[in-house]
């Protein structure tokens, strides 16, 4: 088989040609020869070689025992064409989508092992595009063995993704047969996944809580305060035609809440669950409240006062306040800046709440 010799285009305009004679436009003959698994012999010149990869660099540097003998680096174990490719690229970094495509399994392979950063970089992007189920359990070893982060963790994603599919597959039964340690890593990295799956549902759903609380605190001030379509402060012109507010779902539901607690015969015996509910959301505005002496909410002051003679709440009511108030200010940060002014120049009134 006759040996590869690049053509003097490609060597002449790469970036390492520091021997290319500008005069006579020469450049020196080829000085190493690799050797690849095919009997496949190319062509290549050492100072292009050296100066691409420290491996190689290293390579190239150790002593000989004859300084006229031919230097030989035997790259085995991949296709001929993908050393070709490989070669080629240390010329000239670039291939085509088809070379890639073809060869991107090999020049991940070569550019770890010869250390090759942008190789290795481009080798890793097209794999991570070209990810299947029946496929993604060896791009998985591929990437523990080059050590490629991105490559590993989206191969962890998509088997997590994907379990039931990819335990079909001939890879994960490869898998379980001759890597148990990386069955028991996949197995790992699916619990923690689910885990955290959980955990972050479980925040969602108390800060969707946290919000519609908050919401009902700044219905229970709009009602006390100014009033909504069928409850009021007693100062209020009941005649007026009040049309429907921004959060009129939360104030409806509110507004039937106080007209029963206004009127509930059980609540004195404790035994009303709806009272209980009303009588916990005044506690919560009045933990909440910064002017409980202006404030028009019921309760408002007095909760204020036993809270003082117990000497504070308890720590998951305090808890509780905690979370509101920041809900609260989220939901403050996200509304335009000329309503937050608005808010903010706002005065509660004086005077007692009435049916």
């Amino acid at each position: 088989m006759p040996p590869i010799e690049f053509p003097y285009e490609l060597v002449a305009n790469t970036p390492f040609s520091d021997n290319f004679d500008q005069i006579s436009g020469e450049f020196p003959d080829a000085d190493v020869k690799i050797i690849t698994s095919g009997g496949l012999r190319i062509l290549a010149h050492r100072s292009i070689l050296a100066s691409s990869s420290p491996v190689l660099e290293s390579i190239l540097g150790r002593p000989r025992k004859h300084r006229s003998s031919e230097i030989t680096i035997p790259i085995l174990g991949v296709p001929c064409d993908a050393v070709a490719l490989f070669v080629r690229f240390l010329y000239r970094p670039k291939c085509t989508e088809e070379e890639m495509d073809k060869y991107g399994i090999h020049l991940l392979a070569l550019s770890h092992v010869f250390l090759i950063p942008h190789l290795k970089q481009r080798s890793t992007k097209v794999l991570i595009e070209r990810l299947m189920i029946d496929n993604v359990v060896d791009m998985l070893q591929l990437a523990r063995l080059c050590d490629t982060p991105d490559l590993y963790l989206k191969c962890m994603k998509m088997i997590s993704s994907n379990f039931k599919a990819v335990e079909y597959t001939e890879g994960w039964k490869f898998l379980q047969d001759h890597d148990p340690w990386l069955e028991l890593k996949i197995l790992e990295y699916i619990d923690e996944t689910e885990l955290r799956k959980k955990k972050t549902r479980r925040n969602r759903e108390e800060q969707s809580l946290y919000l519609q609380l908050s919401e009902a605190m700044e219905c229970l001030e709009h009602i006390c305060t100014e009033g909504c379509t069928s409850v009021g402060p007693y100062d209020m012109d009941r005649q007026k035609n009040k049309g429907l507010c921004s959060k009129f779902t939360t104030c409806q539901g509110l507004q039937i809440l106080i007209r029963h607690f206004a009127t509930c015969k059980r609540r004195a015996n404790g035994g009303c669950s709806r009272c209980k509910r009303m009588w916990q959301l005044f506690r919560l505005h009045s933990s909440i409240c910064d002017q409980p002496d202006l404030c028009r909410v019921p309760l408002c002051r007095q909760f204020k006062l036993k809270a003082q003679v117990k000497k504070g709440d308890d720590a998951r009511w305090r808890l509780l306040v905690r979370k509101v108030v920041t809900a609260k200010a989220i939901t403050s940060l996200s509304l335009p800046k000329r309503k937050r002014e608005e808010e903010a120049t706002d005065h509660l009134g004086v005077g007692s709440f009435g049916r």
